[in-house]
């Protein structure tokens, strides 16, 4: 399909090139079909991931594995995401991120195209680590979606991005469990086979490439190495905490060494002349407060949905009966409110700023924690769940501009990598915690086939009381922000900021208050 107005591959710009299009001079009907495109990505990419969470019991039975080792599964997923994100985010910004975004699409396609006839347990797990590669996609397509777009559509298109991930999880949790139920987890990922592989060749046909390459620039292979694998053993370890237990010593070995190889991967990367654990760009307080709020905000997130997937499955006593279907319904509130709320804070972040509407997501995103809390009812649990989501909604689409505006072109895939990696660390810090808090405080009751041990209702309490805590901190973290948009952003900052890149937050910044 060919363009009228610009040719289907944009040569690399240098670092003086022009800043990008003002609003009514840029290729409005290409950018709208990009960001159709790359939406569908992250909303079939989410369907893929989300949707295998209810197996994994009959996962554990087809393969006669014990739930700490089906817990793999998930947590292989995220050890490999978590080592090749900075390392995708890296190549897009030296090589294009249509170029590496397409060639982790390819990778990404034949993985879960496999996945579903793995004829062991051992199979799946490499295809499912294979397979973590999917969540260097979320970047690349962040920072495709940054270029397309004029600054003052940017906040717009990131709300609408973001409220795609509403739309995977209202998808993927209902669907998903009604196909994992009637048909068993294999046929979850058939269905999703065409998808996949028709993203991908649409990708490489419609995207047109980056703006800003660096060809010049060098990999960072050995701080790239070794910050991959100290991520690695620190997920890893947290992920298999709750099924070896706290103190175990694999626990703390694996999590032990992770940080042990960091130090030396640390000292190194001060002298690496294209570092992957860029210090300039980690320190920056405007990179950093994103950093530590995708961070909470992750560990928020899957403390309460774990909590609330297993208060609506225990029997009652400690919840509500439901079947593994009536659940994945039951949490629909809690995608829908993504996909409402997260378009609405792209819309007005422009003009109210950055950190009014993520004191304003926080604050909303405790209050919906505290309800829950308080909720002795399924009705008042998906009330309090639609609350809590929506806070989280908006925080997270518009601390999502702060790190989009403040970060050079030239680097923002290397930035936005680094902050899918900070949310998958706050992710893995979550659904441990949650599964130590439910097995420390539990009851026994009686069903039909005996007495089992479930979570207690004070133990939902606490793990809603803690994710309440963290939007207070987010709230805390947003004082220390430097804003970007409104008509409070700090014009000082705009006009001493780095003017050689023309695209960067000195120039780009000097325009409209917004649409």
């Amino acid at each position: 399909m060919s363009e009228p107005s610009a040719p289907a591959s944009v040569p690399a710009l240098p670092f003086d090139s022009p800043a990008p299009p003002e609003v009514g001079r840029f290729d409005r009907r290409y950018a709208n079909r990009a960001m159709l495109l790359l939406a569908g990505l992250v909303i079939v990419v989410l369907y893929i991931e989300a949707m295998l969470t209810p197996s994994l019991p009959s996962i554990a039975a087809q393969f006669n594995v014990s739930e700490a080792q089906v817990s793999l599964v998930l947590a292989v997923y995220l050890v490999s995401g978590c080592a090749l994100a900075p390392i995708i985010g890296k190549l897009g910004d030296i090589y294009g991120k249509k170029r590496v975004l397409v060639y982790v699409l390819i990778i990404y396609a034949v993985s879960v195209s496999v996945t579903g006839f793995s004829p062991n347990f051992a199979f799946l797990v490499a295809a499912r680590t294979v397979q973590g590669i999917g969540l260097g996609i979320f970047p690349l397509a962040m920072t495709l979606v940054r270029e397309e777009f004029p600054r003052e559509l940017v906040p717009r298109s990131q709300g609408l991005l973001s409220g795609m991930f509403g739309v995977g999880l209202a998808i993927s949790l209902p669907l998903g469990a009604f196909i994992s139920n009637g048909y068993g987890w294999q046929v979850t990922y058939h269905t999703a086979i065409p998808f996949v592989v028709l993203l991908t060749v649409l990708s490489a046909i419609v995207l047109r490439e980056s703006r800003y390459r660096r060809p010049q620039a060098k990999v960072d292979y050995i701080g790239a190495t070794g910050l991959g694998c100290s991520l690695a053993l620190i997920v890893l370890g947290l992920s298999l905490a709750p099924s070896w237990g706290w103190a175990a010593v694999g626990t703390w070995t694996l999590m032990g060494l992770g940080i042990a190889i960091l130090i030396p991967v640390g000292l190194y990367e001060r002298w690496a002349t294209e570092p992957i654990l860029n210090y300039r760009m980690l320190k920056e307080r405007n990179l950093m407060v994103t950093n530590l709020v995708v961070t909470l905000t992750g560990l928020g997130y899957f403390l309460a949905l774990q909590a609330m997937t297993f208060r609506f499955q225990s029997p009652p006593g400690s919840g509500f009966s439901y079947s593994i279907f009536s659940t994945g319904v039951a949490l629909v509130p809690f995608a829908i409110a993504q996909l409402i709320f997260a378009p609405l804070a792209g819309h007005f972040v422009s003009r109210t700023g950055i950190r009014p509407m993520v004191f304003l997501g926080s604050t909303v995103g405790c209050i919906g924690f505290v309800l829950a809390a308080l909720s002795n009812s399924p009705a008042s649990l998906m009330v309090s769940e639609f609350v809590a989501s929506a806070g989280l909604a908006i925080a997270i689409a518009s601390i999502i501009n702060l790190m989009v505006l403040t970060v050079e072109p030239k680097d923002l895939s290397l930035a936005t990598a680094l902050n899918t990696v900070f949310r998958l660390v706050g992710s893995s810090v979550g659904a441990p915690i949650a599964g130590t808090i439910m097995t420390t405080y539990a009851i026994s009751v009686t069903t039909p086939g005996g007495s089992i041990s479930v979570p207690s209702p004070l133990a939902y309490e606490i793990i809603f009381a803690i994710a309440a805590v963290s939007f207070v901190l987010i709230a805390v973290l947003a004082i220390f922000a430097r804003e970007m948009l409104g008509r409070r952003r700090n014009v000082s900052h705009i006009l001493t900021t780095d003017s050689r890149d023309s695209a960067s937050p000195a120039v780009a910044s000097i325009s409209a208050e917004g649409p």
